[in-house]
């Protein structure tokens, strides 16, 4: 995400149920309240660190005042982080006792939990309404069947294409499978002036992850106490041949880079590129292409009961495992849990934390995101994953090998690489 938001940016089979509180969250904020309306918090603070463009417009004010109601005398300290170098100073204050609720990216949270830097949470799971979280969504906050943090907010990847060049490709509804979008590939790539119909690098790894889990395979998987690579499975090669078929659609796109190298967002703006496979934050800005000529849809799956399976970044709130103020920092993860707050996040154009919250998912691209969201994934929940994802990363080394060569020497090389990284220690 940008944050793989994210790391997002934001969301599957996703887990039914009615929300704890109503729905504009006022039985869950009074609960959190009557428990706490007759002491006096005089003198606490909470520090609370959320990073730089997470919380939407009203949030924050939002939780303030409930938090004010429900804790009087404490005050609450949100703090803005820059995800530039986060790493080393949430690990800092971790060991300062300086945070006391942090939110952490999905896929740093068992990191930091394994670590002992996290607060376990499992006992509190059903007061914070975890009943009703979506279990794909919350399985990055699991760690050794113990919960460490809540799941927050949610995004993944969605087909964002130019709807002049596939109207003048003759296309008037968005394709319901793989082989539809395929063929609709080839209509486009007809218009005079396409440079590429799809533009996808050899390296978009994110991409070829959703369509692995589709096939029901995973990057990696535990074998006994040892974490083994999951590239030379069957399920990983099929995945291949889908990754392989829908990159020959991009000309342009060099195999040996991934979306950043150059950023696909520019490269789709100048107009002549029929559609790529990317987060929010990658849309062209108004100025560079108008809003109305730009149109989304789920990447379809091989039928079209369900679209393909995403990677879905995001972030978690996490409690500090040495804060001084548990229960407010309970209270807290309540009340920004909670339906009303919550709902802030899908009405802003985020994937929410239940499934009860999406008839509030508000915004074109967030739309299309949400039916995929409903059964994709995240990567191996290991304190040691960050190890897979440093540069260079076998992943994509894996892709553009095997584009370029042989598939299972690509894929033992990299198995062999994934292996090794998890099972070193931190």
């Amino acid at each position: 995400m940008k944050r793989q938001l994210i790391a997002a940016v934001g969301v599957a089979a996703m887990v039914v149920g009615v929300a704890a509180c109503g729905s504009d969250g006022k039985k869950d904020d009074a609960k959190s309240g009557s428990s706490s309306a007759a002491k006096n918090f005089d003198g606490k603070t909470l520090t609370v660190w959320l990073m730089d463009g997470s919380a939407p417009k009203g949030w924050e004010d939002s939780v303030k005042a409930d938090f004010t109601a429900a804790y009087p005398g404490a005050k609450l300290d949100i703090q803005t982080q820059k995800w530039n170098g986060i790493g080393q100073k949430v690990t800092a204050a971790l060991s300062e006792g300086s945070v006391d609720v942090l939110e952490i990216g999905n896929t740093q949270t068992a990191g930091y939990a394994a670590t002992g830097g996290l607060l376990d949470i499992t006992k509190d799971k059903a007061d914070l309404g975890g009943a009703d979280w979506a279990a794909n969504l919350n399985e990055s906050s699991i760690m050794d069947g113990k919960q460490y943090a809540a799941p927050w907010y949610f995004t993944n990847r969605v087909v964002t294409y130019n709807k002049d060049l596939w109207t003048k490709a003759g296309i008037t509804t968005p394709p319901k499978t793989l082989d539809e979008f395929s063929a609709d590939l080839d209509k486009v790539k007809a218009v005079p002036g396409v440079t590429d119909p799809l533009y996808m690098p050899g390296q978009e790894w994110y991409t070829y992850f959703g369509l692995l889990t589709s096939e029901g395979g995973k990057l990696a998987k535990k074998d006994g106490d040892k974490w083994v690579g999951g590239l030379s499975s069957p399920e990983a090669q099929k995945a291949f041949e889908t990754f392989k078929k829908l990159q020959s659609h991009s000309a342009t796109a060099p195999k040996d880079k991934d979306e950043a190298t150059p950023q696909q967002k520019d490269v789709f703006a100048k107009g002549d590129i029929g559609a790529i496979i990317g987060l929010g934050w990658e849309v062209p800005k108004p100025e560079e292409m108008a809003a109305d000529k730009i149109g989304y849809f789920p990447l379809p799956g091989a039928t079209a009961d369900k679209p393909s399976s995403v990677f879905l970044g995001g972030s978690n709130l996490a409690i500090a495992q040495q804060t001084k103020n548990p229960e407010l920092a309970k209270g807290f993860l309540k009340i920004a849990l909670s339906d009303k707050n919550e709902g802030l996040f899908a009405a802003a154009g985020s994937i929410p934390n239940k499934t009860s919250l999406n008839s509030k998912v508000a915004g074109d691209f967030a739309k299309a995101a949400l039916p995929a969201s409903a059964n994709g994934a995240v990567t191996p929940n290991v304190a040691t994953w960050s190890n897979v994802e440093n540069e260079p990363n076998p992943v994509k080394d894996f892709l553009t090998a095997a584009l370029t060569g042989d598939y299972a020497a690509a894929a033992k090389k990299a198995d062999d690489e994934i292996a090794k990284r998890l099972n070193s220690k931190q």
